[in-house]
């Protein structure tokens, strides 16, 4: 079977200017702007990212995450600690996070370096989650090889027979990671491909802006 038919897909993206004169000085307030299009926009789960981080060996992986709280300082997302992208940020800290917003032809690029949230933080955001999502984050050995569904049911239904809705905690395995960035890459996609690409970079607590080509 071959995917040859892919080279036919293509389709011209909006001709929306994207200036430096236009951008905001402070990448977060650019992003913020861009997020509360995306929401106004109608797209399904806009705080949706892309993930990206490297192992002690060198190797990359990426999965989708969403984002739960977004501040000057950085960006939150929460997980499980031994999760194989848990595992993968305590040995490399250096992480990539990436927008996609395919209804206003939009990318964020954001790089940076990666720390745990608080515990009162993590209790916080862990409590305000449905009681059965909570149950999952605990009996679930995420990334870890299991036997098949019914483990993760079986084990599910046992555990949340006793337990009610204020006695169930945040164990200590879960919990959320922020993104400090030193780099953003907002794209606009052009027609003829000409995409606008304007990256800021961060210098002793400075942000300098550029233009980078398609």
């Amino acid at each position: 079977m071959s995917a040859n038919f892919l080279k036919h897909f293509r389709r011209e993206y909006l001709s929306s200017e994207m200036n430096e004169s236009d951008m905001l000085e402070d990448p977060f307030r650019q992003f913020m702007e861009w997020l509360e299009d995306a929401t106004r926009s109608g797209i399904d789960d806009p705080n949706a990212m892309a993930l990206a981080t490297v192992d002690r060996a060198g190797q990359p992986s990426v999965r989708m995450v969403l984002l739960k709280d977004a501040r000057e300082e950085g960006f939150v997302f929460y997980t499980n600690y031994e999760s194989r992208k848990g595992q993968e940020l305590e040995q490399n800290p250096n992480a990539a996070i990436m927008f996609f917003w395919p209804g206003l032809d939009r990318q964020i690029r954001i790089e940076g370096k990666i720390e745990r949230t608080s515990a009162d933080e993590s209790d916080e955001f862990f409590d305000s989650r449905p009681l059965n999502s909570r149950i999952s984050a605990v009996i679930s050995p995420q990334s870890k090889v299991i036997p098949g569904r019914d483990f993760l049911e079986e084990k599910f239904n046992h555990y949340g027979k006793p337990i009610d809705d204020q006695n169930l905690k945040r164990p200590d395995h879960w919990g959320g990671f922020i993104l400090k960035p030193h780099r953003y890459e907002f794209w606009q996609g052009r027609e003829s491909r000409l995409n606008d690409r304007i990256q800021y970079i961060k210098v002793e607590d400075e942000w300098s802006t550029s233009r980078l080509a398609p």
